[in-house]
């Protein structure tokens, strides 16, 4: 599923090209993908796209329009539709934007104000302050790996970026929140923000079906150092990748480099 990198380069693509333009007409196919009919935004004019979480959002003059990727989803500028093209929003000046998705998870949506389900959402981890983040993380003890995928603690990282933010703070993802000292939850704070950071700047990460707007693959697959390489030499200290299960997530980690307490 697309994380915050991945959004976050999406939206970076969509914006400058889509802000001030006026929604002519939406083409609908498949309705799985809808969580209502999207085509009460004819005739608006989006006045912004951004993330939230990894939902993008585009604001409109009278609501928004709510897209959440899912496993597969896709958004491509002035690209040819094809088979798994549920929706292509024609624009004024004869730009085209299509949302495609092979395997039907993702959802659009119209809302007039952002749904209770993403206002209760936390905070971006891009946004919240070392000591904000520091006082959340000591005040849970829950594992700090399904931690950090919840979605109510921080919205948009997944499972790639808890991985590689956990290896990199040398923290085992079966640690206890509460129980870390203050300097290594401002270790994990810290190595959270420069890996989606690292990841933005490269495009995000493509695993299977993910491109950004303009159709091109990430790149930051080739910097994983854990995420995906179950058995490889671990780039830190040579030993074996291994790869449990962790709050029902397949988890990544170097039992060396991060022992568990």
């Amino acid at each position: 599923m697309p994380e915050l990198p991945e959004v976050e380069t999406i939206v970076r693509g969509l914006a400058p090209r889509l802000a001030g333009r006026r929604i002519r007409r939406i083409e609908l196919g498949l309705p799985r993908v809808l969580l209502n009919d999207i085509r009460q935004a004819n005739g608006s004019t989006i006045r912004g796209v951004r993330r939230w979480g990894k939902h993008i959002l585009l604001d409109l003059g009278r609501g928004h329009l709510l897209i959440h990727l899912g496993m597969t989803g896709q958004l491509l500028l002035d690209a040819p539709p094809g088979p798994h093209t549920h929706a292509r929003f024609h624009l004024d000046r004869g730009l085209t934007l299509l949302y495609n998705d092979i395997r039907q998870f993702g959802r659009l949506e119209f809302a007039a104000s952002l749904p209770d389900r993403l206002t209760r959402l936390g905070p971006d981890p891009l946004e919240i302050s070392e000591e904000a983040f520091t006082g959340r993380l000591r005040a849970r003890r829950a594992m700090v790996k399904p931690l950090l995928l919840d979605q109510r603690f921080l919205r948009g990282i997944g499972n790639i970026y808890a991985d590689e933010a956990l290896f990199r703070a040398r923290l085992h993802p079966r640690a206890v929140a509460s129980r870390l000292s203050p300097s290594r939850a401002r270790t994990l704070h810290r190595t959270i923000v420069a890996v989606l950071k690292a990841a933005i700047r490269s495009g995000g990460s493509s695993i299977s079906d993910y491109v950004g707007s303009d159709g091109e693959r990430g790149l930051f697959q080739v910097r994983h150092r854990v995420y995906g390489r179950t058995g490889q030499p671990c780039p830190g200290c040579g030993a074996a990748i291994r790869r449990i299960v962790v709050g029902s997530r397949g988890t990544h980690f170097c039992p060396r480099c991060q022992r568990q307490a």
